[in-house]
């Protein structure tokens, strides 16, 4: 998405007329539906003027594209800067500059990232020339524009207030600023002559056009890339929030020990590369020669990773790397150097079939490693049974004795990178009020479908694509296939729609079988995964009546364990046990709602619903 686009020239008028930074913040709030603070309001006006300074050179043509503001595809960044134009030899460049108003900075020994003032206090943030970088091999890898047409990419940093030191330049980057450039406060004449190596003449051919119209690349999955990552492989740059959790996570791997464990929470999105974080830990550490698992309590993110492994390495060293909530029950403390906890909302106290195991899955985890790293997001909890909250991991790590450390990922990198989706999908299930009261500028393909066999035929001619569109619903549907594989489970007899749910034949393993399309899934084995397109059929637990979104817990399937005992739990906590039931409900259908990275179709079982979901649609 292009935020402000210019020649150089109308760029300079601009911000000669003291309009520049009105335009942009005009767009966000007209394209974008929000606001931004008045810092970074000031932050544009005043390291855009520096930018002009700098382009104000005869050899810089007028002509030169200007670009601020740029969406990097399939996630909530933004490249602050681009100026576009062509070489002598007639090739074109893009320049991407990461404009940063710091003055000063601290060395951390973690790789890429620095200490410096922002926000109104010191935070750990990914090096600038690392940032400039990361989003640069992004452009590159996700734009097939990019790519196909030979749009050379040159990123750097331009830190105006930063006087010269030995932190920001530091040997220890220099890897970082071999690939972009820094520059600093003094090298005005520096950043230009950078800026004249590349471009000679102006952006006739409409490059940063190009690249928007241009075909986004299919992004590459977390199962897709296993073999190679552990074949040592970097299949994914860390950007932002995700370098600083990875870095972090893995020095807290490598300083604990026995009587000072370590505990990392990571909070985090749908979306967020919380799974691409801890999938990434788990072959780093490994790598390093220290014992590690990655830990679910659902296991369809297990098996599917699992299973693009076998064949590339014994059954036993694949069994090693992972590990289900409920198998550290017995096992001797700090036998582990580092446990990494994905989906950590869905740990329950008690292990076993019948959940009369252990004392508290929690407990034991942390016990059984020197460092544990939980991922969690509590909007994602799905069952009464579901424990992993914040105040429980800081209870048993407090226990524990343990040092710990509260982080949070918030780079979207599902439903087409759009925060406003997930905001709006907030807005639109009344979980919180959001300013996203519509879809108005959100590049995600959300639609509403009256028909469910229109939309299993819709999803069916996506998923020829590439195998990565399929069919969820809410757990309202007995299993009826399960005793006797003729019968079909989520009926709906007025369209002729019938489908079986997947367990039967593909269990875990269903969201990537090949003809798994033909048969519908639910919120046990497609949370913790994704796919591109997915279509959601909302069954009768969940209605609106007079435009309140309500919840019918009788209206689940009686063999959904999710809300089993919710009877009980109402008669002892009239008020809480509603309350819970809401959360957990509502919750199902934000999450089934967020597998889609492209897109979400929707059926609704109930007309009312169907109406206010279509209302919402038609807001903008």
């Amino acid at each position: 998405m292009i935020v402000y686009q210019a020649t150089k020239s109308e760029f300079s008028d601009d911000v000669l007329a003291d309009t520049i930074e009105t335009k942009i913040h005009d767009f966000f709030k007209k394209h974008l539906n929000k606001s931004t603070s008045r810092q970074e309001i000031i932050s544009w006006k005043n390291s855009l003027q520096y930018m002009d300074r700098v382009l104000n050179d005869n050899e810089i043509p007028d002509d030169c594209g200007v670009t601020i503001e740029y969406q990097l595809p399939q996630t909530a960044k933004r490249i602050d800067f681009i100026l576009t134009g062509t070489s002598a030899e007639d090739k074109e460049y893009a320049i991407l500059v990461e404009l940063k108003q710091w003055s000063e900075a601290t060395l951390s020994d973690k790789d890429g990232v620095i200490n410096s003032f922002v926000g109104g206090a010191v935070r750990e943030l990914p090096h600038p020339s690392y940032q400039a970088w990361s989003y640069a091999t992004l452009l590159q890898n996700f734009n097939e524009t990019v790519a196909t047409e030979n749009i050379n990419l040159k990123p750097c940093a331009y830190l105006h207030n930063y006087m010269p030191d030995d932190v920001i330049t530091n040997e220890h980057y220099q890897e970082y600023i071999d690939k972009a450039p820094v520059f600093l406060r003094g090298d005005a004449i520096k950043l230009r002559n950078f800026i004249k190596e590349f471009v000679k003449h102006g952006d006739k051919r409409k490059m940063i056009y190009r690249i928007e119209q241009g075909k986004i690349r299919p992004s590459k999955m977390l199962a897709d890339s296993m073999v190679s990552l552990l074949q040592g492989n970097h299949e994914f740059v860390m950007i932002d929030d995700q370098k600083i959790v990875y870095e972090t996570a893995l020095s807290m791997s490598q300083k604990a020990t026995a009587n000072k464990k370590q505990v990392l929470i990571v909070k985090g999105g749908p979306g967020t590369g919380k799974s691409v974080v801890a999938i990434n830990l788990l072959v780093e550490i490994t790598r390093q020669g220290l014992l590690a698992q990655y830990v679910s309590k659902n296991a369809a993110p297990r098996a599917v990773y699992e299973s693009k492994l076998t064949g590339t390495l014994k059954k036993t060293v694949i069994s090693n790397l992972f590990s289900g909530s409920g198998a550290f029950i017995n096992t001797k403390p700090n036998t582990f150097d580092t446990l990494i906890v994905d989906e950590a909302h869905r740990l329950n106290e008690k292990s076993g079939l019948y959940s009369n195991l252990g004392d508290h899955q929690i407990k034991e985890i942390i016990n059984a490693a020197r460092c544990s790293v939980f991922f969690i997001d509590e909007d994602q909890r799905v069952t009464l049974n579901d424990v992993g909250t914040l105040k429980e991991i800081y209870k048993w790590a407090e226990l524990a004795n343990a040092e710990i450390v509260e982080m949070e990922l918030s780079s979207q990198f599902r439903c087409n990178g759009s925060d406003g989706y997930l905001a709006f999908l907030d807005h639109l299930l009344q979980i919180r009020e959001t300013a996203n009261t519509s879809l108005e500028g959100i590049d995600y393909d959300f639609r509403v479908f009256s028909n469910p066999k229109e939309m299993l035929e819709a999803i069916k001619e996506k998923n020829k694509i590439n195998n990565k569109s399929r069919m969820v619903a809410g757990y309202c549907w007995e299993w009826a296939s399960k005793k006797n594989p003729e019968l079909y489970d989520v009926v709906i007899p007025d369209y002729d729609f019938k489908m079986r749910w997947n367990l039967t034949q593909d269990g875990s393993l269903w969201i990537i079988s090949p003809e798994s399309v033909n048969e519908i899934g639910c919120i046990h084995t497609c949370q913790g995964l994704e796919v591109d397109y997915v279509g959601v059929v909302i069954g009768p637990d969940l209605i609106v009546r007079d435009g309140k979104v309500l919840t019918q817990p009788l209206a689940r399937a009686r063999s959904d364990k999710s809300i089993f005992g919710y009877k009980k739990l109402l008669e002892s906590k009239p008020e809480e046990g509603k309350a819970t039931l809401r959360a957990i409900i509502k919750n199902t259908y934000r999450t089934l709602m967020t597998r889609g990275m492209k897109g979400c179709y929707v059926y609704c079982m109930d007309e009312e619903t169907e109406a206010y979901f279509n209302s919402m649609m038609k807001k903008f």
